[in-house]
């Protein structure tokens, strides 16, 4: 038991070391680091929002807009649908939360609402049934059909809406290059937003309050904007969009896209070759960019408006076709708003309107003042602990505190390989680590201390002792570590900081306590060689 092969006891020592080089960077002031190669350690452990400081916010979704934009969409099937069985019908349009439409000749009557049926699809049922739903609803009474959308529908569609607005808002912090954001789902329609470290929350705020939908359109010829306002009179197909720069200008714009936003491949902040302006250089993808070209070409001499969630950023003149498949937007933007416009671009549009509900800026010297507090936590409770061991064990217990330091750089050092986010409840975890970690010492030392009792001699006391203690060391650590999954599992944002530590800190404390520990006392007995055991 005593005995370690040559192989164990290099790994045992290569673990140690690689423990202490990963640790090492986290005592470092950060400007140091940039000067390391990056061959070498050079990673810290990421603080989060509670000790870094940082941006906080609390995001909802606009579900009524995500209702009233499927209704819409319906509305567009709806009318496909009686148009392919040719049908005519009058009265298509969105009344009391559901689609309804007016067939002209009753004989139509089924035949359309057998059409309006098969648009119908299925969505998953509820956590009861388990059994897939229907997302539409069709009823006719007389010549009159209204289609519904199901609840079960309505939930999937904002099951999907969250989880694709979080995707999207993390594209757009990261592109702000913070490390170790939070960003997760609260409740049914919120998401929690927590990006430590950001100096700037005003630029968060533009880029997550914007829902990013661009689209191309032509300004209409039939008459001026001005024309269209003074005589109250909006051409058919056309509508009246303000520009997003003061004074606001008006645009009368076709509401038909020529190329939607979803075509962009990329957009890329840059400045104009002529004038010096910061302007968005972007890129269609090929299908993009084959109807920008169609469209350019058609169209030479008139304006081409191009429009960001229903604002006209830009409405340049086409001078010729443009068949590359990219092109430039400028409008008098600052370098910060060419770079933010450009982030939106990218990372896509949000399937919803979001608005902040709540938004909190926290301070670094909140956070230093706990990391102060988690440091004399620590240091106290590191320090009772010593006094303890060494106290109750004498040289056994130095060698028990040198396992414990030990255990936590090696915690720091496996913290620093994963960029672990480290929050108040994670030092709570570890400061928890450091008084449990000498449990398995205890355990070890007192049924040495009986084998001493009983006239064992040295080699046969330790022996018998760290094999007796074994189980009950795995016992009380892989019940804690379960604990530990269950916290991590169920748990959110700081909860799970909680047992990211807590769990790391079972494993390295096993390993220290009972593996390197061993291995300490058996290097100490092959050349000490003592007769007897003082415990």
């Amino acid at each position: 038991m005593l005995y370690f092969e040559r192989w164990k006891v290099v790994l045992i020592v290569l673990l140690c070391f690689a423990g202490l080089a990963y640790s090492a960077p986290n005592f470092v002031p950060k400007a140091q680091l940039e000067n390391v190669p990056g061959w070498l350690p050079n990673k810290q452990i990421n603080l989060g929002l509670d000790l870094r400081g940082g941006s906080y916010m609390l995001l909802g979704l606009d579900t009524r807009g995500l209702e009233h934009s499927r209704l819409q969409d319906l509305v567009n099937e709806v009318r496909n649908a009686l148009r392919d069985v040719r049908v005519p019908y009058t009265g298509l349009g969105i009344q009391g939360g559901m689609v309804t439409v007016t067939i002209t000749r009753a004989e139509d009557v089924e035949k359309a609402r057998v059409a309006i049926d098969n648009l119908a699809t299925t969505v998953s049922g509820n956590v009861f049934s388990g059994l897939p739903e229907r997302d539409l609803l069709v009823n006719a009474t007389g010549q009159r059909i209204d289609v519904s959308v199901t609840e079960a529908a309505k939930l999937a569609q904002l099951q999907a809406a969250v989880q694709q607005s979080i995707e999207i808002v993390r594209r757009r912090i990261d592109e702000l290059g913070t490390t170790e954001p939070v960003i997760q789902r609260q409740g049914a329609d919120r998401i929690l937003v927590q990006v430590p470290g950001l100096e700037d929350p005003q630029q968060l705020k533009e880029l997550l309050g914007r829902t990013a939908r661009m689209n191309f359109r032509l300004v209409s010829n039939a008459m001026s904007a001005q024309q269209a306002i003074a005589t109250r009179t909006v051409p058919a197909g056309t509508e009246i969009l303000y520009s997003a720069e003061e004074p606001r200008e008006p645009y009368l714009v076709e509401r038909r896209i020529m190329v939607g936003g979803d075509r962009l491949r990329d957009a890329r902040p840059g400045f104009d070759q002529r004038t010096g302006q910061p302007v968005v250089n972007f890129r269609f993808d090929s299908i993009g960019g084959r109807q920008f070209g169609e469209v350019t070409r058609e169209n030479v001499g008139r304006p081409f408006a191009i429009v960001l969630d229903n604002e006209v950023i830009s409405a340049p003149r086409i001078n010729e076709p443009i068949l590359g498949g990219s092109g430039q937007i400028s409008g008098n933007f600052t370098v910060q708003e060419a770079t933010n416009l450009a982030i939106l671009l990218r990372s896509g549009a949000l399937p919803v309107d979001i608005t902040i509900l709540e938004e909190r800026t926290v301070g670094p010297g909140l956070g230093a003042d706990s990391i102060a507090a988690g440091e004399i936590a620590a240091l106290i409770g590191a320090a009772a602990v010593v006094v303890f061991m060494i106290a109750s064990y004498g040289f056994f217990g130095v060698l028990a505190v040198a396992a414990l330091v030990l255990n936590v750089l090696m915690l720091f050092g496996i913290l620093s390989i994963l960029q672990a986010t480290l929050t108040l409840p994670g030092i709570a975890g570890i400061v928890l680590t450091i008084g449990m970690a000498v449990d398995a010492n205890v355990l070890i030392y007192e049924r040495i201390r009986e084998e001493v009792l009983a006239g064992k001699g040295p080699v046969p006391a330790i022996e018998t002792g760290y094999n007796k203690a074994l189980s009950s060391i795995l016992d009380a650590n892989i019940t804690t570590l379960i604990s530990a999954a269950i916290l991590f599992q169920m748990g959110t944002g700081p909860v799970r900081g909680f047992a990211v530590t807590l769990a790391i800190g079972i494993i390295t404390s096993v390993f220290t306590a009972y593996t390197v520990n061993r291995l300490m006392i058996s290097v100490w007995l092959r050349r000490s060689r003592p007769k007897a055991i003082v415990l």
